[in-house]
C-alpha cells in the first residue's frame, strides 16, 4: 500500500491510483447532494393533503405531484417515491426504481433549491409498466423540474 502511494501509478483515467477515490471536484451545483431524513416526505397528513389538493406535472414514465408551502408548514423540500404495486408485482422491482428515482431527484435537487422561492412537498409516482434504466430516469427527472420551475415561475409572476 505504501509502493501504490509513493509511485502513483495512473489509472484508465489518467488519475493517480491512490488518489482516484480521493478525488474532489468543485461544482457548486452539487455542494449539497444529500437527502438526509428531514428531507423525506413521511407525514401521512401531508401525504394526503398532497393527493387530494395537489397539483400535477406528466411526463412519462414519472408523474409529480406537488403542494406549495404556503399551505403546509415545512422548512425544507419534502421528497416521496412511490411505484404501484399494481404495475410491478415483487417488491425487489418496486424497490429498485425507488432507489433510482430518489439518486434522479438527490443528484438533481440543485433545480429545485436554487430556482424556486417557496418550499415545497414533492411526490414522484412511477407510471409505466417496464423497468426503464437510470439515465432515461435521470433525463426525464430534470425535464419534470424544469416544467415545475417553468410553471410555479409564471405562476408567482402573476401573483406579484
Amino acid at each position: 500500500m505504501l509502493n501504490l502511494l509513493q509511485k502513483k501509478e495512473k489509472s484508465v483515467l489518467g488519475i493517480p491510483k491512490a488518489d482516484f477515490f480521493n478525488l474532489a471536484v468543485f461544482n457548486p451545483q452539487s455542494m449539497n447532494e444529500k437527502f438526509p431524513s428531514s428531507e423525506k416526505l413521511k407525514s401521512k397528513i401531508l401525504i394526503d393533503l398532497l393527493f387530494s389538493e395537489g397539483k400535477s406535472i406528466k411526463n412519462f414514465p414519472l408523474k409529480l405531484l406537488y403542494i406549495p408551502n404556503n399551505k403546509i408548514s415545512i422548512n425544507t423540500h419534502k421528497t416521496g417515491v412511490t411505484v404501484p404495486k399494481r404495475n410491478f408485482k415483487k417488491a425487489v422491482d418496486r424497490n429498485y426504481l425507488k432507489r433510482l428515482m430518489r439518486e434522479a431527484f438527490r443528484k438533481n435537487k440543485y433545480l429545485v433549491d436554487s430556482n424556486l422561492q417557496h418550499k415545497y412537498a414533492f411526490m414522484f409516482i412511477y407510471t409505466a409498466n417496464k423497468k426503464i434504466d437510470y439515465h432515461q430516469i435521470t433525463a426525464c427527472m430534470i425535464h419534470i423540474l424544469n416544467k415545475l420551475i417553468e410553471k410555479e415561475a409564471t405562476h408567482e409572476n402573476l401573483n406579484n
